[in-house]
């Protein structure tokens, strides 16, 4: 039987779904009528996801003036979108660490796509984006394919990441070989499951060749940028020590200056710790 990216991913739903709390959230904030209240209310029902929630967003990292103490004021000050996009990003990190795979030390994964995020956060200030938080949450998720893969084909995945060292390959282009798809077309495929926004998934299934992506291209290339900029500053995700191919016209496409590049890495280095303890469970950052 061929693999396919949907089979995977329908798969390994019942290990790698998202809290009720966050789903019915989700359908909440994407109605018309509803309140920051109401929305407090069911992300509170879930305590371990309020104390982290809280936890990030009274973090050094957001930086707010005054302590936050209650979802609803959270949502208020923060943004229903914004804080929509933080349930999400803090709720597939604590799913999937708890789902370890021997084939990548998952601290050294959330590092790479954290610093990432942070990336696309700050190009997107850039680019006076009217949503940079959505861009830090895209970078933060845009290899969270691999994992899936990982846990459900680990014996293919140890070839693909065997022949992307030996070869010389960058990982997607190995995953090709062995699966016949990469890790961008499950992550789109997990995101489509858990009803993220169409965004979201051209992000996560295009990061590596923006150009291709049908919608959202800004918003692709500016990860893909990220993603290049993390491999080249802290490493891949995946350990394999090839760092993505800087597509042709990417910078281009963004209408940013390759020069920014020097600041944007300096500020993102000054963020990364205070990202880490604020997102990371037991993170082992340095």
């Amino acid at each position: 039987m061929t693999l396919s990216a949907k089979d995977l991913v329908n798969d390994s739903l019942q290990l790698a779904s998202l809290p009720s709390a966050v789903m019915r959230a989700m359908e909440l904030i994407n109605s018309a009528d509803a309140s920051a209240s109401d929305i407090g209310e069911i992300i509170a029902e879930d305590p371990a996801l309020t104390a982290r929630l809280l936890k990030i967003v009274n973090s050094a990292f957001y930086g707010f003036p005054s302590r936050i103490d209650t979802i609803s004021r959270a949502i208020t000050i923060v943004g229903t979108l914004e804080l929509t996009d933080l349930v999400i990003g803090s709720s597939a990190i604590d799913v999937f660490s708890r789902l370890p795979s021997p084939l990548v030390n998952i601290h050294t994964f959330w590092e790479h796509n954290l610093y990432a995020g942070i990336v696309a956060r700050l190009l997107s200030r850039y680019l006076r984006a009217p949503n940079t938080e959505r861009c830090f949450i895209m970078g933060l998720l845009h290899d969270i394919g691999s994992l899936v893969l990982y846990q459900q084909q680990p014996e293919l995945s140890r070839q693909a990441l065997e022949t992307a060292k030996d070869k010389r390959l960058t990982l997607q282009a190995a995953e090709r070989d062995v699966f016949g798809f990469d890790h961008g077309e499950v992550g789109a495929e997990l995101m489509r499951c858990w009803n993220l926004p169409e965004s979201f998934r051209q992000v996560a299934q295009y990061h590596h060749q923006p150009s291709l992506a049908e919608r959202y291209r800004l918003e692709t290339a500016t990860v893909h940028l990220a993603d290049v900029i993390a491999g080249m500053a802290r490493g891949t995700a995946s350990g394999t020590g090839q760092v993505p191919a800087l597509e042709p016209g990417a910078w281009e496409r963004t209408g940013l200056n390759v020069d920014i590049m020097e600041p944007v890495v300096a500020e993102a280095d000054a963020q990364f710790q205070e990202a880490c303890a604020a997102l990371l469970p037991r993170t082992r950052a340095a």
